[in-house]
C-alpha cells in the first residue's frame, strides 16, 4: 500500500510538472507567433529527448508531464512511439505511468502496442500488483480480434489472482472482451460464475456489472451468491451498490411472490368449497396468509442503511428497489431520503424530482408531509421549476389546494415566461381534478386574461378553453370576454383557441359571433395558418346556424382560402364548401353537415406527463427519457408461485462443509439448517414488525429504528459470514436463553410499570430501557430453554419494546424543516418519541380539555332554505333550517329540522325519505314516516347529516304514498361548526399551534361605524355557529368552534387597525372549510 499511495503523490506532483513543462515548450518556437502555417514538429521534442534518456528521473520527469497532458484532455498521441519503448523498464513507477499511457491510447496505436504484446504477457507475472492490473488493462484495450486467444487466457489467469485488485480488472477486461468477440461468451461465463463466488468487497462491484453485460438472463448463477451479496452489500464501493442493487432488484421480481397481494385468501377459500379436506388444509396453509420470504425480507433489510449514503445514485437505487420490491407500507421510509437528495446541484434534483413526479401519482401520502420541499425557489433552473409543479399538481386535494393556489399566483408573476405558461396550465390540471376550485380557477384565469404579458394571456386562452369544454352552458359571459380580447392578443395558439370557442358556442353568442367572424375575415391573409383553419371552422359553423346574416361573409371566406399558398388551408376550403353548400355535385354527407360540425366533443382529460413512465424501472435511464434505452432490462412480472427458495442454500452448506470439524457427519447439516431457517424467520418477522412500529413513529424515533435495523444488518452479515456451525449454534442456544428470560423479564416489568406508571419521568423511563437492554445482554451469555414457545414470546416482548423508546439521536437523515411529517394525534400514548414527550411536556391537560366543551350558540338565524316546492312537490311544501344544536341522532352529525307543509286540499299520507345518493363517507340518520298529513296543516322532523366536514350536497328522495321528489340539502359552511367556550390564554396558544398552511387571512375596508363590538359579532355568529372567546384588547374580536365530524378547531380573529381597515385572520386544520369560512365572512364584514 505503501508503494501505491507512493505513486498516486508522485502522479499528483506531475500535474504541476506537466503545467511547467507545456510552459517552456510554448516558449521554444517563436515562430508559432506568426500565422497559422508556421511548423509544430518541434512541439513535443524535448519530452521525446528525456524518454529516451539513460536517466530514469528524466524519463519519469517526461511521463508525469505527458500524464498531465492527458489529464487535460491535450492530445500526446504522437509520442506514443517513444512511450511503448519504456514499457519494459525495470523502474516500477516509470512502468506504471506507461501503462496509463498505453490504456488511454492503445485502441488508437494498435499496431504499434502489438509490437509489445509479449511485454505485456510478462509483466502479467509481475509480482506487483498494480503492474499485472495495469497489463491486463492494456491487453484488452487492443482491440483487435487476432489477441483473443491471448486476452481470454490472460483474464482466466486473472481472476484466479491472489490480489483482489487483479481479480476486479479481470471482471472489467470480460466486459471490453465480449464487446470485441461475443462468441466467447460461454468461456466468459464460466469465468463469471468463478468470480462471483469471490468473497472479496472489490471484486463484487465489478463482476456484477460483468454479469449484467454478459449474461444477465442467467439468474442461476446468482441463487448460490444472492445471501453473500446482500450481505457484503454494505461495504462494496457506491458504483458497485448501484450495480449490486439493480441487479438484485431484478432477481427479486422473479424469485419471490409479490408483496402486493394481500386479499388472495378469500378467492382461495371460495375454490377450496368443493376440495377434499386435505387439500383444503394445505392450500389454505400455501396461500391464505402471506409471509414474506426470508431471503427478501433479508434484500430489503441489509439495503435500508445505503438510504443514508453520500452518493445520490446509491439512495436512488435503494429507492427504486423499496418502490418496485417492498410492501407498500414500509416504501414510505424512502420519500426522506429522496427529499433530502433535493438539496443536491441541478442534475442530481433533475432526476430525483423526475422519479418523485412517478411516484406522486401512484401513492401521494408518501410525499405529502413534505409539500413545502417541492415550493419553486426564484433560483432554480426552468427545468426544475416545470417538475416541482408537476409534483405539486399530483399531491394537491382539498386540504392543501387553497395553499397551493396561493403559491401558483405567485408564480404566474414570474419573470420566467416558459415557467409562468407552465403554472397556469397547472391551475388547469388542478381546477378538472378537485371539482371544488374549478369555479375558482376558471376566475383566476380570466382575470389573467387582463394581464400585460402575451405568453401569460395566451396560455390562459388556451386552458380556459379547455375547462369550458367541461361545462359550456355555464359560461356565457366569459366566452364574450374573450372575444372582445381577440383585437390585442396576437399568439396564434391563443387565437385559434377563442375562435374555436365562439364556433362551438356560437348558437350561444348570436350576436359576437357573426361579429367576430366580419373582423378576421378582414385580416384573414395575414393569420397564421392555424388561425386560418379555425376561420374556416368557424365560417361554415355559423353558415349552418345563422345563414341570413353570415352566407356572403363565409362564401367570401371561402374564396380567399381556395387561393391561400398552403395546400392544407386549400384542401380544407374545397371540403368545407363541398359539405355545407349544397349544389347538384353534393354527395350524401352534405345532408349531414351540421351534425358533423355541431356535434358534442368530448372535454379534454388533462394528465400527467409522467403517466405512462411507470412501466419503466424508475432510476434507468429509459424512465428519464420515457423512451426503452438500448441495454435497458425490463422489470419481470411477480410470479404466481415462489420458485424453490432451497436453491439459495448451496452456497452455505458448502461453506458449512469447509468448516465442519473432523467428528461431524454430513447428515446433521442440513437438518441444523433446516432448524436454523425457521427460527431466522421468526427473528425476522419479529425485527419486521419492530422496524414497522418504529416506522410508524414521526421524528426521532423513525431514525432510531434506522440504527436498529443497521446494527441488526451489521450482526447478520458478520454471522452469514462466519462459516462455523459450532458458533451458529452457540449463537442460537444464547438467542434462546435470552428470549425466555426476556420474557419473564417482561412479565415482572409490566407490574411494576402499571404501579409506578404516573410518577416516572421521561429520563427514568431512558435509564430503565437502558437496564432492560443491558440485561437482555447478560442474559444472552447463559443456557437456557428449547425455543418452541418463541411467537409467545415475540408478542410479549413486543409492549415492552413500545413503552421503552428509543434514545433522541441526530442522524444524516434528520431535516429541520420537515415538522410537518409527524403526526402525534394518530399515535397512541406509549408509542411517544421522547422528542414528541418533551414538546408536549408544557401543555395542560385541564386546559385541552376545557378547549373542546362545546358551548350554546351565541345566535340561532330565523332563516328557511326551500327543500321542496309545493309545484314541484303536488301540494308538498318543505323548508329546512340548521338549529345549531347538537345533534341527538350522532356527535359527528349536523342537526337539521324540516318543516313539511300540506298546501293541497286533500290528505297527503306516508311522508318519508326514500333512497338516499350520498357521497363516499357521508351518513344520514331519517325521521320516522308520517301516517298522513291533512291539508293546510304542516310537520316539523328533525334529522341528522354527517356532511364529512364538506359542503357536499346530500341528495335524497323525500316520497309520499303516491310519489318520490328528488331534493337536496347543501350546508352552508358556518353550520359545519360547533362553538367552543375557551379562555383568552387557550385561544392563543391553540393558534400558535395552527400557522403556516393552516392560516388564511384577509383585509377588510369597512366605515368605522360597522367596527363596532356589538356589529362584528352580529354579523360573525349570523353566517357562522361561532362561539365568542373574551378579549383584553378592544380592537381584538375572536371566536372559537370545532367542526361537527373530526372536533378540528376553527379558530376566527377580526384585529381592528387604523383607519377603516381590519384583519380577518382564520386557524384551522381544515384548510378548505377555513378557506370557504373567509369568503362569506369577508363580504358581509366589509358591507354597512
Amino acid at each position: 500500500m505503501s508503494s501505491n499511495s507512493f505513486a498516486y503523490n508522485e502522479q499528483s506532483g506531475g500535474g504541476e510538472a506537466a503545467e511547467l513543462g507545456q510552459e517552456a515548450t510554448s516558449t521554444i518556437s517563436p515562430s508559432g507567433a506568426f500565422g497559422l502555417f508556421s511548423s509544430d514538429w518541434k512541439k513535443n521534442e524535448d519530452l521525446k529527448q528525456m524518454l529516451e534518456s539513460n536517466k530514469d528521473s528524466a524519463k519519469l520527469d517526461a511521463m508525469k508531464r505527458i500524464v498531465g497532458m492527458i489529464a487535460k484532455g491535450k492530445n500526446a498521441s504522437e509520442l506514443f512511439p517513444a512511450v511503448v519503448k519504456n514499457v519494459a523498464s525495470k523502474n516500477i513507477e516509470i512502468k506504471k505511468l506507461v501503462y496509463v499511457y498505453l490504456v488511454r491510447y492503445a485502441e488508437e496505436q494498435q499496431d504499434l502496442a502489438l509490437l509489445s504484446i509479449s511485454t505485456f504477457q510478462r509483466a502479467l507475472k509481475d509480482p506487483n500488483q498494480l503492474i499485472r492490473a495495469s497489463a491486463l488493462r492494456v491487453l484488452s484495450s487492443i482491440r483487435v480480434p487476432i489477441i483473443v486467444p491471448i486476452m481470454m487466457l490472460a483474464i482466466k489467469e486473472a481472476s484466479a489472482d491472489l490480489s483482489p485488485y487483479v481479480r476486479k480488472n479481470a471482471a472489467h477486461a470480460i466486459q471490453k472482451l465480449y464487446s470485441l468477440d461475443p462468441e466467447q461468451k460461454e468461456m466468459l461465463i464460466e469465468v463469471i460464475e468463478k468470480l462471483l463466488k469471490d468473497k472479496s468487497t472489490l471484486v463484487a462491484g465489478s463482476v456484477v456489472m460483468a454479469f449484467e453485460e454478459v449474461c444477465p438472463d442467467r439468474i442461476d448463477l446468482i441463487h448460490r451468491n444472492y445471501r453473500k451479496l446482500c450481505n457484503l452489500l454494505v461495504d462494496v464501493e457506491e458504483w458497485g451498490q448501484v450495480v449490486i442493487i439493480h441487479m438484485l432488484t431484478r432477481y427479486a421480481r422473479t424469485q419471490f411472490v409479490s408483496p402486493w397481494r394481500e386479499d388472495d385468501g378469500l378467492e382461495d377459500n371460495e375454490k377450496n368449497f368443493y376440495d377434499s379436506e386435505d387439500e383444503e388444509k394445505e392450500k389454505s396453509n400455501k396461500k391464505r396468509p402471506y409471509t414474506m420470504d426470508p431471503d427478501h425480507r433479508l434484500l430489503i433489510r441489509n439495503t435500508k442503511p445505503l438510504l443514508q449514503s453520500r452518493n445520490a445514485a446509491v439512495v436512488m437505487a435503494v429507492a427504486q428497489l423499496y418502490w418496485h420490491i417492498s410492501p407498500k407500507s414500509e416504501a414510505g421510509i424512502i420519500s426522506k431520503s429522496l427529499v433530502r437528495l433535493l438539496r443536491s446541484n441541478r442534475e442530481v434534483q433533475y432526476i430525483v424530482l423526475q422519479n418523485i413526479a412517478t411516484m406522486s401519482i401512484q401513492r401521494k401520502g408518501m410525499f405529502e408531509p413534505y409539500l413545502k420541499s417541492f415550493y419553486v425557489r426564484s433560483t432554480d433552473p426552468t427545468m426544475i421549476k416545470t417538475l416541482k409543479l408537476e409534483i405539486l399538481t399530483n399531491l394537491a386535494n382539498e386540504a392543501n389546494i387553497s395553499t397551493l393556489l396561493r403559491e401558483f399566483q405567485t408564480y404566474v408573476k414570474s419573470q420566467d415566461k416558459q415557467f409562468a405558461a407552465a403554472t397556469i396550465q397547472t391551475i388547469g390540471r388542478c381546477a378538472t381534478s378537485i371539482t371544488e376550485v374549478t369555479d375558482t380557477c376558471l376566475n383566476g384565469l380570466v382575470c389573467l386574461l387582463s394581464n400585460r404579458d402575451e405568453i401569460v394571456v395566451a396560455e390562459s386562452v388556451v386552458v380556459i378553453k379547455k375547462l369550458l369544454q367541461m361545462q359550456p352552458a355555464q359560461h356565457g359571459e366569459i366566452i364574450k370576454h374573450m372575444a372582445k380580447l381577440l383585437d390585442s392578443i396576437t399568439v396564434p395558439v391563443a387565437r385559434a383557441s377563442i375562435l374555436w370557442l365562439i364556433g362551438e358556442n356560437c348558437e350561444r353568442v348570436p350576436k359576437i359571433a357573426p361579429d367576430v367572424l366580419r373582423k378576421t375575415a378582414k385580416s384573414f391573409t395575414n393569420e397564421d395558418d392555424l388561425v386560418k383553419l379555425q376561420i374556416l371552422n368557424l365560417g361554415a359553423k355559423l353558415y349552418l346556424t345563422n345563414s341570413k346574416q353570415t352566407k356572403l361573409l363565409t362564401q367570401y371566406i371561402l374564396n380567399l382560402g381556395k387561393y391561400d399558398q398552403n395546400y392544407d388551408i386549400r384542401d380544407r376550403t374545397r371540403f368545407i364548401r363541398q359539405l355545407i353548400v349544397p349544389n347538384e355535385k353534393s354527395g350524401a354527407l352534405s345532408k349531414y353537415a351540421k351534425k358533423i360540425f355541431l356535434a358534442q366533443k368530448p372535454a379534454p382529460l388533462l394528465e400527467s406527463p409522467f403517466k405512462d413512465r411507470d412501466h419503466f424501472q424508475l432510476g434507468t435511464l429509459s424512465h428519464t427519457l420515457n423512451i426503452k434505452a438500448s441495454g435497458y432490462l425490463e422489470l419481470s412480472n411477480w410470479p404466481e408461485v415462489a420458485p424453490d427458495p432451497s436453491v439459495r442454500n448451496v452456497e452455505v452448506i458448502e461453506s458449512a462443509k469447509e468448516w465442519t470439524p473432523v467428528g461431524k457427519t454430513k447428515k446433521e447439516i442440513p437438518a441444523k439448517k433446516f432448524y436454523s431457517e425457521s427460527e431466522e424467520e421468526d427473528e425476522e418477522e419479529e425485527e419486521e414488525s419492530s422496524d414497522s412500529s418504529s416506522d410508524s413513529e414521526s421524528g426521532s424515533g423513525s431514525e432510531s429504528g434506522d440504527t436498529g435495523s443497521s446494527s441488526e444488518d451489521s450482526s447478520s452479515g458478520e454471522e452469514s459470514e462466519t462459516g462455523s456451525e459450532a458458533d451458529m449454534e452457540c449463537k442460537r442456544a444464547s438467542q434462546r436463553s435470552s428470549k425466555t428470560k426476556r420474557k419473564s423479564d417482561s412479565e415482572d416489568g409490566e407490574k411494576k410499570n402499571e404501579q409506578s406508571k404516573a410518577s416516572e419521568s421521561s429520563s427514568a423511563e431512558s435509564s430503565s430501557m437502558g437496564e432492560s437492554s443491558s440485561g437482555s445482554e447478560s442474559a444472552s451469555e447463559s443456557d437456557g430453554e428449547p425455543a418452541p414457545r418463541k411467537v409467545t414470546q415475540a408478542k410479549e416482548r413486543k409492549p415492552q419494546q413500545e413503552r421503552h423508546p428509543p434514545p433522541k439521536d441526530v442522524f444524516l437523515l434528520d431535516l429541520d424543516d420537515f415538522n410537518s411529517a409527524s403526526t402525534p394525534v394518530a399515535l397512541p400514548p406509549p408509542a411517544l418519541s421522547p422528542s414528541l414527550v418533551a414538546d408536549l411536556e408544557g401543555l395542560n391537560l385541564s386546559a385541552s380539555s376545557s378547549v373542546i366543551n362545546v358551548s350554546t350558540p351565541v345566535f340561532v338565524p330565523t332563516k328557511t332554505h326551500e327543500l321542496l316546492h309545493r309545484m314541484s312537490g303536488k301540494g308538498l311544501a318543505a323548508q329546512y333550517c340548521f338549529p345549531r344544536q347538537p345533534c341527538i341522532f350522532g356527535d359527528k352529525m349536523v342537526s337539521v329540522q324540516i318543516t313539511l307543509n300540506n298546501t293541497s286540499d286533500r290528505k297527503i299520507e306516508n311522508i318519508h325519505i326514500g333512497e338516499k345518493k350520498l357521497p363516499v363517507g357521508m351518513q344520514m340518520h331519517v325521521f320516522h314516516p308520517i301516517d298522513s298529513l291533512e291539508p293546510e296543516r304542516s310537520v316539523t322532523v328533525s334529522v341528522g347529516i354527517d356532511f364529512c366536514d364538506s359542503t357536499q350536497t346530500a341528495c335524497f328522495q323525500l316520497c309520499t304514498k303516491d310519489d318520490c321528489f328528488n331534493v337536496n340539502i347543501q350546508p352552508p359552511v358556518g353550520e359545519l361548526l360547533l362553538p367552543v367556550a375557551m379562555s383568552e390564554k387557550d385561544f392563543k396558544k391553540e393558534r400558535g399551534t395552527l400557522t403556516g398552511m393552516n392560516e388564511t387571512s384577509a383585509t377588510i375596508i369597512a366605515a368605522p361605524q360597522n367596527f363596532t363590538p356589538s356589529m362584528i359579532l352580529q354579523k360573525v355568529v349570523n353566517v357562522a355557529n361561532l362561539g365568542a372567546v373574551p378579549s383584553g384588547q378592544d380592537n381584538v374580536h375572536r371566536f372559537a368552534a370545532k367542526t361537527v365530524h373530526s372536533g378540528s378547531l376553527m379558530l376566527v380573529t377580526v384585529e381592528l387597525k387604523e383607519g377603516s381597515t381590519a384583519q380577518l385572520i382564520i386557524n384551522t386544520e381544515k384548510t378548505l372549510i377555513g378557506s370557504v369560512l373567509l369568503r362569506e365572512l369577508k363580504p358581509v364584514l366589509s358591507q354597512g
